[in-house]
C-alpha cells in the first residue's frame, strides 16, 4: 500500500481540475442565482429564501448519505473516482435546466424552481462529496495533503474567477437582439450551457488523471451505526464542523449581497484617475469587484501552505479568518463614491478569507486520521460528506436570510429601494458577514489536532497499516 507518496504535478493538476469544475457552478450558485430567480426569473425574495431553506437542507441531509454509499462501493476504479465519470454529464445537463427561464405562470415557476434546484444539488453532491473524500485516498503524507487542498482551492478559485469574468459578458453575448436590448433568459440559459460543457470534461479529466492509493484496514467492517456513533463523538469533526458552517456564512453573505450592493447602492460611478475620468456601470463594477474578490482569494490559497508551515493549520486558520472578519465589518462605514477603498478592502479580505479554505480541507483529512487511530475507521466518505454538509448549512443560512431580510425590508426587483432597505443590503455584506467569521473563529480555538498531535497519529497509523 502507497501509504506516504508524493504527488506528481500532473496528478495535483488534474485533482484540481474537478474543483475549478465544481466552483464554477457554486459561484453561479452563490453569486448569480438568488439575482437570477428575483430580477430574471421573476420569483419573490421571501419565496427563494424559503426554497433555499427547504431544498439546502434536504441537500445537506443527502451528502453523508453519498458519503456512506462511497465507503461501501468498490470499483476497479476505486470508491470515488467512478462517480466523476457517471455524473459528468447530468451535472452539465441539470445545471442548463436551473438557469433556463420557461414561460411559465407565477405558481409553475415556483414549482420549476424547487423541482429543476433539488435536481441540481442533489448531482452536486454525487459529484463532489467522492470528489471531496477522493484526497484522502490519494496519500497519507501531511505536506501533501496541504498541497493537494491548495491545488483543489486554486482549481476552485480559478473556476470561480473565470466565472465572474466571464458570465455577465456571456449572458449580455448571448442575450443581445435586434432591438439592442438584452433578454437574460435566453443569456444566462446559453452561458450555463458553455459552464456546463466545460465542467462535465473537466470532471472527466479529475478521473482519468487520479490515484486511488490507501485502502481502509481489513479488519474493518462496515457498519453504519458505528460510523455514525463515531462521528458524533468525533470532538475535532464537531468544532471544524461549527467552524465550517460559520465561516461559509460568512461568504454567502457576501457572495449573494454584491450584485445587489452595486446595482441598488454604488450603482454606476464616475471615477477620475490621473487627471482623466472613467465612468464605470454598475455591471462593471461588480464583475470587477466579484473577479477581484476570487482572484485576490487565489493569492489567500498560495500562501496558506507556507503560513500553515510556520505556524500551524489552526493558527493560521485563526487568524485569516479573524481579520477577514473585521475587515468586512469596516466595510460598513464605505461611501458609493470610495471605490479606491472599497476594491482596497476588497483585496485584503478577499486574501485573509482565500487562506482558510485550503488548511480546512486539510484538516479534515487530518480527522480522517484520527478516526480511523482512535476507532480503528476511517470512515473517509462519511467525514468528507459530512464537511460537505456544513459547507451546505452555512450556504442554506446565509442564502436564506438574504431573501428573508430582502423580502422582510420591502425589496422589490428592477426598482428604487428605500432607505432601509439599502441599509440592510449593506449590513449583510458587512456587518452580519464579519459576525459570522468571528464565531467561526471563535469555534477554531477550540480545535486540538495541531501539528505535533498529528505527527505522533501518523506515526502510530504507519505502525498499525503495517
Amino acid at each position: 500500500m502507497e501509504s506516504n507518496v508524493t504527488i506528481g504535478l500532473n496528478e495535483k493538476i488534474a485533482y484540481g481540475a474537478g474543483d475549478f469544475a465544481s466552483s464554477m457552478f457554486w459561484k453561479l450558485f452563490s453569486m448569480f442565482l438568488l439575482f437570477f430567480y428575483t430580477d430574471v426569473f421573476g420569483i419573490s425574495a421571501a419565496t427563494v429564501g424559503t426554497m433555499f431553506l427547504v431544498t439546502r437542507i434536504w441537500d445537506a441531509a443527502n451528502d453523508p448519505i453519498m458519503g456512506i454509499i462511497c465507503d461501501r462501493t468498490k470499483t476497479r476504479w476505486g470508491k470515488f473516482r467512478p462517480y466523476l465519470l457517471y455524473l459528468a454529464i447530468p451535472f452539465a445537463i441539470i445545471g442548463v435546466l436551473t438557469f433556463s427561464n420557461p414561460d411559465l405562470s407565477e405558481t409553475g415557476k415556483v414549482v420549476y424552481a424547487y423541482i429543476t434546484y433539488s435536481l441540481m444539488m442533489m448531482v452536486y453532491t454525487g459529484v463532489n462529496v467522492p470528489y471531496a473524500s477522493l484526497m484522502a485516498v490519494m496519500t497519507s503524507n501531511i505536506g501533501e495533503r496541504t498541497s493537494l487542498a491548495s491545488w483543489r482551492l486554486i482549481g476552485a478559485f480559478s473556476g470561480g474567477l473565470f466565472v465572474t469574468l466571464t458570465a455577465n459578458y456571456l449572458v449580455d453575448f448571448f442575450g443581445s437582439n435586434s432591438t439592442n436590448s438584452i433578454d437574460y433568459g435566453k443569456g444566462y440559459q446559453y452561458a450555463i450551457i458553455i459552464f456546463g460543457v466545460l465542467a462535465a470534461l473537466l470532471f472527466i479529466v479529475t478521473f482519468l488523471g487520479t490515484k486511488e492509493r490507501l485502502e481502509p484496514p481489513k479488519e474493518e467492517k462496515s457498519s453504519l451505526t458505528v460510523d455514525i456513533v463515531n462521528l458524533i463523538k468525533n470532538g475535532p469533526w464537531l468544532i471544524l464542523l461549527g467552524a465550517a458552517v460559520f465561516n461559509n456564512i460568512f461568504n454567502t453573505l457576501r457572495d449573494g449581497t454584491t450584485l445587489y450592493y452595486f446595482k441598488y447602492f454604488i450603482e454606476d460611478q464616475t471615477l477620475a484617475l490621473f487627471g482623466t475620468t472613467y465612468n464605470f456601470s454598475h455591471d462593471v463594477l461588480a464583475s470587477a469587484y466579484l473577479s477581484v474578490w476570487v482572484g485576490t482569494n487565489i493569492i489567500g490559497v498560495i500562501l496558506a501552505k507556507p503560513l500553515a508551515f510556520r505556524i500551524g493549520k489552526k493558527k493560521a486558520f485563526f487568524y485569516s479568518i479573524l481579520v477577514s472578519s473585521i475587515l468586512s465589518i469596516a466595510f460598513y462605514f464605505l461611501e458609493p463614491h470610495q471605490l479606491i477603498a472599497i476594491f482596497g478592502l476588497n483585496i485584503l479580505i478577499g486574501i485573509s478569507a482565500g487562506i482558510v479554505m485550503p488548511l480546512l480541507w486539510a484538516m479534515y483529512a487530518d480527522i480522517a486520521d484520527y478516526s480511523e487511530w482512535k476507532n480503528g475507521k476511517r470512515s473517509t466518505g462519511l467525514i468528507f460528506s459530512s464537511s460537505s454538509m456544513s459547507q451546505k448549512f452555512g450556504w442554506t443560512i446565509g442564502g436564506a436570510l438574504t431573501g428573508w431580510i430582502l423580502s422582510y425590508l420591502g425589496f422589490e426587483a428592477n426598482a428604487e429601494q428605500t432607505e432601509s432597505t439599502v441599509m440592510g443590503i449593506r449590513l449583510m455584506i458587512s456587518v452580519f458577514a464579519g459576525v459570522a467569521g468571528i464565531i467561526a473563529a471563535t469555534f477554531v480555538m477550540l480545535y486540538k489536532l495541531d501539528e505535533p498531535s498529528m505527527k505522533k497519529i501518523q506515526c502510530d497509523l504507519n505502525s498499525m497499516r503495517k
